[in-house]
């Protein structure tokens, strides 16, 4: 994949950050997502649903109770985006038991590019009917219910940093001597692409690093329009801040440990912090309401991730009872995901705000 992108380089000139990351996860032959299964301890990376089944069992619920209050519709597609194995949507359904009405209304829509990853899912949802998207611009035309967990951090960003009261496109470069680094191009970038960016995070100092990641927005976008369409609701789940800020958060990770983008494209996940005030704002704009951020923490507590521990903990011994313990810690403690970790949920108009997102006097009792 590096010399693919070496020899891309030396043909167009220089990547944006955004057209590294599509060739270095999505290459249909050399790309990161495109070939392996990067979940789990063998692999990469661990993703709540791979956690612990009790974050599986929560988000059913929730989606349970917002197809209860959407009318429980006859028919409506539940989505999710950037599937992995398949872990979450399979505890999805098995909470859904509770509501046998709803796992027979549900259309299953997976949004998932990676022939890899479709192949586990395959078998992680045998049980049940499964339509594969390669986007969302093909879902149907129904209510839906949309799951996103880790999906808009690997979506390609742009990056562009002040210099000499100018914005500058960062840009991936290659030379012999260095191999793949970032580079800034020399032609400044007009004021008016940040104005908005400008408006929430104020003023920039020399050297600060902007973020834009329109592909993101794009996607939220898409799936805010569907949503004040044809009704329903989306829950998107991500690591980034509540508001926009500037900074470099463009990371790469391989076996666990964080290593440079540059050292092994194709071979190491690419990720970038997900802008939720930017996301929160294009779904707006599309006629949704939107509830949060808030902390995964807050979101999962409110759902009763503490009280759903304990009621499996009753029956288990010591070791089981502490291992339930530590996987509820991963998931809401502080200095693990629970703070760094957002939540954002999108929904029609006519729906009431979504669990998870009330105020504090309105959970006191």
């Amino acid at each position: 994949m590096g010399d693919h992108i070496a020899a891309v380089i030396a043909a167009d000139g220089p990547l944006s950050i955004g057209g590294f990351m599509s060739l270095a996860l999505g290459h249909r032959e050399l790309g990161y997502y495109m070939r392996r299964d990067p979940f789990g301890v063998s692999g990469d990376f661990i993703t709540a649903p791979e956690i612990s089944q009790i974050f599986g069992e929560l988000i059913g619920l929730w989606c349970v109770q917002s197809w209860l209050d959407m009318g429980a519709p006859e028919d409506f597609a539940l989505v999710e985006l950037g599937p992995g194995r398949g872990t979450l949507m399979a505890d999805i359904m098995r909470a859904a038991r509770v509501r046998p009405a709803f796992r027979a209304a549900a259309q299953i829509h997976l949004v998932e590019t990676s022939p890899a990853l479709q192949q586990i899912q395959r078998q992680s949802l045998s049980a049940y009917s499964v339509n594969w998207h390669a986007g969302v611009e093909t879902l149907p035309t129904l209510p839906c219910l949309i799951v996103a967990n880790e999906f808009f951090d690997a979506l390609p960003i742009r990056q562009f940093e002040y210099r000499n009261g100018n914005w500058h496109e960062r840009m991936v470069v290659f030379s012999e001597a260095d191999g793949l680094g970032i580079g800034l191009a020399p032609e400044a970038i007009a004021d008016t692409v940040f104005l908005r960016l400008d408006a929430r995070q104020g003023r920039a100092e020399e050297g600060a690093v902007a973020e834009l990641g329109l592909a993101a927005q794009t996607v939220c976008a898409i799936v805010a329009g569907h949503l004040s369409l044809y009704g329903g609701a989306a829950l998107l789940i991500d690591y980034g801040p509540a508001r926009s800020a500037f900074g470099d958060s463009f990371q790469a990770m391989k076996g666990h440990r964080f290593v440079s983008p540059f050292a092994e494209p194709g071979d190491a996940d690419l990720t970038a912090h997900v802008d939720f005030a930017a996301l929160a704002e294009v779904a707006a704009d599309a006629g949704v309401s939107v509830d949060g951020p808030v902390t995964q923490a807050e979101f999962l507590c409110q759902l009763g991730i503490r009280q759903r521990a304990a009621a499996l903990s009753r029956k288990l011994d010591p070791e089981a009872r502490a291992a339930i313990s530590a996987t509820v810690g991963r998931l809401i403690g502080p200095d693990q995901m629970g703070a760094l970790f957002k939540v954002l949920a999108l929904r029609h108009p006519g729906l009431p705000e979504r669990p998870g997102f009330l105020k504090a006097d309105e959970t006191d009792d």
